[in-house]
């Protein structure tokens, strides 16, 4: 991460900084304050930080699929010098926190929406989590490891940055309910688990879907469909980490019937054919929707559906469409599995 910098940065080497995707310059002030023009993203956004996180989650996750599918030590070795040049060398590691994430030129220099960058250190903490359990990295530097991600989880539960980004009503609250869940599942802090598992029951599924098993605050959006995938994709994420043979959140329902497998059958029919998408086509990356969804992987093995699983087996398994793969944070299958097998 440190090896790009953004002199629009309010931050140092050591920070990540991310701009607003929706913000351009404007025309009536070109050296102004940004202005918002919602789901078209500017190509000269500075973006080289989210991206070195997007290359350490798929280094991360397919050499640590490497090493549960062939035993190899070197494949684990070489994911640990990921994570210490990240997390623990002092020169290179990111400070933990994202206070300059997703700024706005003129207006922010960091904002709590930021915080859905971080979502793609959730399969950086499912590698760790699993390769520590695996003994296959030692206790030292696990410790070390661990270390960073209880910094940044306590930032995000505490700064009001992630407060705010807890509370969002959209799919950026469950974002940030997964990405504290899965470093809470790594460091071992039940307290956080808790409150996610909470927040579930109580917050995301109660106010964000309807009755129908639609999330109405992603269909009023200008990309409809891509983030009502985004979003079933981040409650079937939450599910998968948060769920325990006592406490099944896949079975979970509320008083008024509301449960993920409602969720599913709504957004299914749209997965399996997009024609019938009755709403109008997302106005950027439309032809690359869908692709492996976890959310049909995840929700197909809790509710035994072969025909989610067989979906997600027949759609395209690498995007390559750069905003595809940012809405894709979870798509490493195997280290998701990894935890059937040791049960």
């Amino acid at each position: 991460m440190t090896a790009s910098s953004c002199k629009r940065s309010a931050g140092g080497k050591n920070d990540f900084y991310s701009e607003g995707d929706y913000w351009w310059p404007d025309p009536a002030n070109p050296t102004g304050p940004y202005i918002q023009k919602d789901g078209q993203t500017n190509p000269e956004n500075f973006v080289e930080h989210r991206h070195a996180m997007i290359r350490l989650s798929e280094i991360a996750a397919t050499l640590t699929s490497a090493w549960i599918l062939t035993g190899k030590q070197k494949y684990a070795d070489r994911v640990l010098k990921h994570l210490d040049a990240w997390f623990v060398n002092p020169e290179t590691r990111m400070n933990p926190n994202m206070l300059y994430a997703q700024a706005i030129w003129g207006r922010f220099t960091g904002r709590g929406i930021g915080l859905i960058d971080a979502y793609h250190l959730v399969e950086v903490a499912q590698s760790a989590k699993i390769l520590i359990e695996g003994n296959a990295i030692s206790e030292k530097d696990a410790a070390k490891i661990k270390v960073w991600f209880s910094e940044f989880l306590n930032w995000m539960t505490t700064h009001q940055y992630g407060i705010d980004e807890m509370n969002a009503k959209n799919n950026h609250g469950i974002c940030w309910a997964v990405t504290a869940a899965a470093m809470a599942d790594l460091t071992g802090n039940e307290e956080v688990r808790k409150m996610c598992t909470d927040r579930f029951k109580t917050v995301f599924l109660p106010s964000q879907m309807d009755e129908d098993g639609s999330f109405p605050q992603e269909l009023r959006r200008t990309k409809p469909y891509g983030y009502s995938l985004f979003n079933i994709d981040a409650i079937c994420n939450l599910a998968k980490i948060l769920s325990t043979p006592e406490d099944n959140l896949w079975e979970f329902q509320t008083p008024d019937g509301k449960n993920l497998k409602k969720g599913m059958e709504y957004i299914y029919p749209y997965i399996a054919d997009k024609s019938k998408w009755p709403f109008a086509k997302d106005i950027y990356i439309w032809d690359e929707w869908p692709v492996r969804q976890s959310s049909l992987l995840f929700a197909g093995l809790a509710y035994q559906n072969e025909e989610y699983i067989s979906a997600f087996l027949r759609l395209p398994a690498n995007p390559t469409h750069p905003e595809v793969i940012r809405n894709l944070p979870v798509r490493h299958p195997v280290i998701w599995l990894q935890e059937e097998v040791w049960k």
